[in-house]
């Protein structure tokens, strides 16, 4: 399993992408499975940037992973994004279920996220709701990787600022010497 983390615009879901084209890895995004999924009351508050529970992200987490040969290597992009995800995380870990390969935290700064986002023009993609998913990252999402470093996980530090072959390519250097 290799983990994709940073703030939305970072490009976690367009090196998903290139790593399923190129490698034939299934790639979980939870972004994209909240899109599909969440309906009503919850898929508006998600839509003014608003985070789903921890509850609610394991529980489509788990059914996903049901889903896929665990014994493949797999991408999980945006998730966790929390302690109780992460703790979730690392007993599947610890437990066998899972095997973790590396964690890639894509960091990005606020202009170039601002730029992406709005520029892709989905509905969620507001300055406030931006702005709020930058400090909800700073606050919640990027202390879990320290944490996940602190319990022995391989995590990288990736600039997502160049462009993204130039990042699946420092992707890749850290993937081969593995």
């Amino acid at each position: 399993m290799i983990i994709l983390m940073g703030v939305a615009g970072a490009g976690k879901s367009m090196q998903g992408r290139l790593f399923a084209d190129e490698h034939g890895y299934a790639w979980i995004s939870t972004g994209e499975l909240f899109r599909v999924l969440v309906t009503g009351e919850r898929r508006a508050e998600m839509l003014e940037g608003k985070l789903l529970s921890d509850d609610e992200v394991i529980e489509l987490v788990d059914k996903t992973l049901k889903l896929i040969d665990l014994h493949e290597e797999f991408l999980l992009d945006g998730f966790p994004r929390t302690k109780v995800q992460t703790d979730w995380l690392m007993n599947e870990v610890s437990a066998g279920r899972l095997k973790l390969t590396a964690v890639f935290n894509l960091t990005a700064s606020r202009d170039v996220v601002k730029k992406r986002l709005l520029a892709r023009g989905r509905q969620d993609d507001t300055e406030k709701a931006i702005e709020k998913r930058f400090t909800e990252y700073e606050t919640m999402t990027l202390p879990i990787v320290d944490y996940l470093k602190e319990a022995g996980a391989p995590v990288y530090h990736i600039d997502a600022d160049q462009d993204p072959i130039t990042v699946h390519d420092q992707i890749m250097e850290y993937i081969d010497k593995k």
